[in-house]
């Protein structure tokens, strides 16, 4: 009883002291309350309307364009959100703009259409260096046929960090010495670079923000501000899953934050956070402490899939690197060395490497669990006997069921040890006839298989695989040119029964190496529009000296034709983007 006495004592306090020092509550420009952005301090190109304590209902935002040509962005906004924020969000307003809204709701039956005004300031980059050739990304738009002026595109790009990592785990633990020694850089606790999340529309316009303070901090020596805030994906329920670094959780485009702590004894989550139908979350992660075949205890790098409920409790555990084989080199030694995912070396561009086994343990291309032989770069739920699609950067694509079995491989046959070799996909054409290909993967008619590619992921509407095939490495070489290179979204048929697969789709071969994405970048099918969405996220990074082009594509799947061709520009040169993604404004705000 006391403790309450005080606190009701404390509040009546602050509220004469308020009163006396005339402060009052900002006007309302309607029969609601007042407009204050950015809320929660996190997202400068949002806001709230405060309800003022009324209880409007089919509420409707339209956040006005500016200019001539400017976009619209209208969306309704659900009872739930409403609730949850004691107010109607706002998002999509300019920077540095005197904001137009206009709202229309229902007020004790009656339809009620106002106007409101929303200040926004400039946004800034807090992570400019003498590299920097614009302060913020750069939006070209190239295309944008009719019918499509109303996309947003949430874009997961990154800069530079000035000063680098400075936060490593302790060496590899020797079985011999029983002590921790040797490399500083063991795990992937070095794989980091500031945020820079937005969205932009099919002017160029950026319409929303992340500040990059929400979730890093280069000077922090707390891990849970470090890391690279990436694996985006849409919820359904309001929010975007992501992993960074030692965490993992949820944000929404207001700026709400909610994260949690990778299980203990598991470490370096990235790349990949999914929602599974039964409300659980796939987070690619690695294994701490792990005592590989060799019996050295080392932290793995990008080979374990956590699945997690919504208390954070691990409900199951993939460790690919006892269901595949690591030691498999065949792509590995293909690999162009200049970037190896988001690891750019341009001291290395063009090179090779032998794998050794005795090679040091660390984020390195390399055989063996301790070394980055595997690369999971992204996780999709099959249904379909209740098994996970896993994309490795360094192997192909695999299913693997609950049991922890290989359902099938898509990738060339040369490498894989005997058993799983005989989960290789058979490629057939359009009429079941077998394609010849050698074992390199090299085929003859319309078949191709994935090299280095990202983002295997299911087609919502037919089942199919849809896959970003980057194309290093492509039949298990590197050309003689770098500017033979080419890479392309694919999609296809697997028949599981008869263990093959029909490519029924492709786009992107035909540009050439002005269209080549040598790491990261995305693709998925867009139902609504019957397109292909993709994002070729590292365009032009092997150029000396050149911004890096994240190119955002919607592709007619009937006609082939592009719909959508907007293209974003680094911030410094030779730094890739990472994915985007179509945003769904009914699906964040609609509940």
């Amino acid at each position: 009883m006391l403790k309450r006495t005080i606190i009701a004592t404390a509040i009546a306090t602050i509220s004469l002291g308020a009163s006396a020092a005339g402060f009052k509550p900002a006007p309302a420009a309607g029969q609601l309350g007042a407009v204050l952005v950015n809320p929660y301090g996190n997202s400068p190109l949002t806001a709230l309307i405060d309800l003022r304590s009324k209880q409007p209902t089919d509420v409707v935002v339209t956040v006005k364009g500016k200019g001539r040509n400017g976009v619209d962005i209208k969306y309704p906004v659900g009872q739930r959100t409403i609730n949850t924020h004691d107010g109607i969000p706002v998002f999509g307003l300019y920077a540095n703009h005197n904001n137009v809204i206009k709202l229309t709701y229902k007020l004790e039956g009656k339809k009620v259409s106002e106007t409101y005004k929303a200040l926004t300031g400039a946004i800034v980059n807090n992570y400019i260096d003498n590299r920097n050739v614009t302060a913020l990304p750069e939006v070209q738009v190239k295309k944008v046929a009719k019918g499509f002026g109303d996309r947003l595109y949430l874009v997961n790009s990154h800069t530079y960090n000035q000063q680098g990592s400075d936060l490593h785990w302790s060496g590899q633990k020797s079985k011999d010495a029983g002590i921790f020694e040797g490399s500083p850089a063991m795990g992937a606790l070095p794989f980091e670079n500031p945020p820079m999340t937005y969205v932009v529309d099919t002017e160029g316009e950026v319409r929303w923000w992340l500040n990059q303070d929400a979730t890093y901090d280069a000077t922090s020596l707390d891990i849970e501000k470090r890391g690279y805030l990436m694996g985006f994906q849409d919820t359904g329920e309001g929010s975007y899953t992501f992993v960074q670094g030692q965490h993992y959780g949820t944000f929404n485009l207001l700026g709400q934050i909610d994260s949690q702590r990778l299980p203990r004894g598991y470490v370096d989550a990235s790349h990949e956070h999914n929602v599974m139908p039964n409300g659980h979350t796939l987070v690619r992660a690695a294994k701490a402490n792990y005592v590989n075949d060799r019996g050295d205890t080392v932290h793995t790098i990008r080979d374990h899939v956590l699945e997690l409920d919504k208390d954070g409790n691990l409900v199951d555990v993939w460790n690919v690197a006892t269901i595949l084989d690591p030691y498999r080199d065949a792509l590995l030694e293909a690999l162009d060395m200049g970037a190896v995912c988001l690891n750019v070396d341009m001291d290395h561009l063009g090179q090779t490497a032998k794998m050794e086994v005795d090679a040091p343990y660390g984020d390195i291309p390399g055989v063996g669990a301790g070394r980055n032989w595997a690369h999971i770069n992204s996780i999709e739920y099959d249904p379909k006997g209740d098994g996970i699609i896993v994309s490795l950067r360094h192997q192909g694509v695999a299913k693997i069921n609950r049991n922890k079995e290989v359902v099938w491989i898509q990738a060339p046959r040369e490498g894989w040890n005997k058993e799983l070799a005989k989960k290789v996909l058979t490629p057939i054409d359009s009429n079941g006839n077998k394609i010849k290909c050698t074992e390199k993967g090299v085929c003859e008619g319309d078949f191709d298989f994935t090299y280095t590619q990202h983002t295997a992921w299911l087609n919502n509407k037919n089942g199919n695989l849809t896959v970003f095939d980057n194309g290093d490495g492509r039949g298990h070489e590197q050309p003689a040119l770098g500017s033979m290179k080419y890479s392309r979204f694919v999609e296809y048929k697997i028949d599981e029964e008869d263990m093959t697969i029909e490519q029924v789709w492709e786009y992107g071969k035909e540009r050439g190496y002005d269209w080549y994405s040598a790491i990261t970048s995305n693709v998925e099918y867009m139902e609504d529009k019957d397109t292909m969405f993709g994002f070729s996220a590292a365009i032009h990074l092997y150029n000396p000296g050149e911004r890096t082009i994240g190119k955002i594509n919607e592709i007619g799947r009937t006609d082939g034709k592009v719909k959508v061709e907007i293209d974003v520009l680094s911030d410094k040169p030779n730094t890739p983007h990472y994915r985007a993604s179509l945003v769904n404004l009914t699906s964040q705000f609609g509940k």
